[in-house]
């Protein structure tokens, strides 16, 4: 009820829905009421592994072939610039001008490259964005999330040998990132195409939605028990589905009509798990970290769009919508937390302020920028 109360005023402020689920959310966590807490943990993490799986899957279903022959090769390079872009200056930034450690450094500067793609994608559908831009935006943050994994594995493994902890061996460290993501996404792709066979056989409506979301589920049930990444095995999941299924456009379609009520649970939940009180032991530290994050995301961004000759809105505006930073960073944290926990508290504090300034600022940016690009369609 909070998150609505506060997506009801975000919009008499032309403000995304979801900014005002998170803020109404907010209300409700340490900062102000204090209902929900360290009780709610449970259930908090159950709404929100149905929620990611779901937001992964519908974006795995972007991954449409026609659409990746097209554009995919464009996107590829604008990604890894992004991506590079954006460690390069963090990291410039946090070691040479903030004087933090290397081990900081490289980890902060390698969880900086993840997007958090569920605020965007609410604000596409919002606005029902359409057009060059809004195209490449969610492969863009899918595939970036994927090589945010994989920096983050190879910066683990360099933070491992700068501090001589090199158990099982360097090459191990290296190749745990590139091995987790091949095998999400094998694992995904069996699923999907197991999906895909019994949908197809399908008929009633109700039982398609049913089976799909149910489906969806396998994801983070996988996660839980196999070194892979729940977002990764659901995105595959989708991708499969989008190209092999008979009609999956109607499968989409229910599912979206399906999920609403679990996203707002799911920003509310988000916003009263931030605690505002971060904001007075961060100081310049965090001003620093969301000023490179920002203009590295962009540079990168822009730069690369303009190796790929796309569209001058693409590099004008794209990098603005890719900014929301929120549950694979925190996911990486808790990585940190157990492989180096001697530096896991500086880089956990700054971690979950970011989550708080980009998950509040992230949609209001991605708005802006595709209303600039000229695609934002009607409310």
């Amino acid at each position: 009820m909070f998150g609505l109360i506060g997506g009801r005023v975000a919009r008499k402020f032309n403000l995304p829905n979801v900014t005002g689920y998170l803020i109404g959310g907010l209300f409700l966590g340490p900062s102000f009421l204090n209902v929900i807490g360290a009780q709610d943990v449970p259930i908090i993490n159950f709404i929100n592994e149905i929620s990611l799986s779901a937001i992964a899957f519908n974006i795995g279903g972007e991954f449409l072939l026609s659409t990746i022959k097209r554009i995919g090769k464009d996107i590829f390079i604008i990604t890894v610039f992004e991506v590079l872009g954006v460690v390069a200056l963090v990291f410039g930034v946090m070691y040479f001008i903030a004087g933090q450690s290397f081990v900081f450094s490289i980890i902060i500067a390698s969880m900086s490259a993840a997007t958090a793609p569920a605020g965007t994608l609410m604000v596409i559908r919002q606005y029902r964005a359409k057009g060059v831009m809004t195209d490449a935006i969610l492969p863009i943050a899918a595939l970036d999330d994927a090589l945010g994994i994989m920096v983050f594995g190879l910066a683990m493994a360099a933070a491992q040998f700068s501090i001589g902890n090199v158990e099982g061996g360097t090459l191990a460290l290296i190749a745990a990132p590139f091995i987790e993501i091949i095998l999400s996404i094998g694992i995904g792709a069996l699923i999907g195409l197991a999906i895909t066979r019994i949908t197809n056989r399908i008929k009633s409506e109700e039982e398609l939605t049913v089976f799909v979301f149910l489906s969806i589920l396998i994801a983070p049930a996988i996660g839980q028990v196999l070194p892979v990444s729940s977002l990764l095995v659901a995105m595959a999941m989708g991708a499969t589905y989008v190209n092999l299924g008979r009609q999956p456009a109607r499968t989409f379609n229910n599912l979206n009509s399906l999920v609403p009520p679990i996203n707002v649970l799911f920003f509310a939940f988000a916003g009263a798990s931030l605690d505002l009180s971060i904001l007075a032991n961060i100081g310049l530290l965090g001003a620093l970290y969301v000023l490179s994050r920002t203009f590295g995301k962009v540079w990168g961004t822009t730069l690369g769009a303009k190796v790929t000759k796309s569209d001058p809105k693409m590099v004008k505006y794209l990098g603005w919508a890719l900014l929301p930073q929120g549950g694979i960073s925190i996911g990486l944290s808790m990585i940190v937390r157990n492989q180096l926990p001697d530096h896991a508290g500086g880089v956990v504090t700054l971690i979950l302020f970011a989550v708080l300034f980009f998950e509040i600022a992230g949609p209001i940016l991605a708005k802006v920028a595709i209303s600039k690009a000229g695609e934002l369609g009607t409310d």
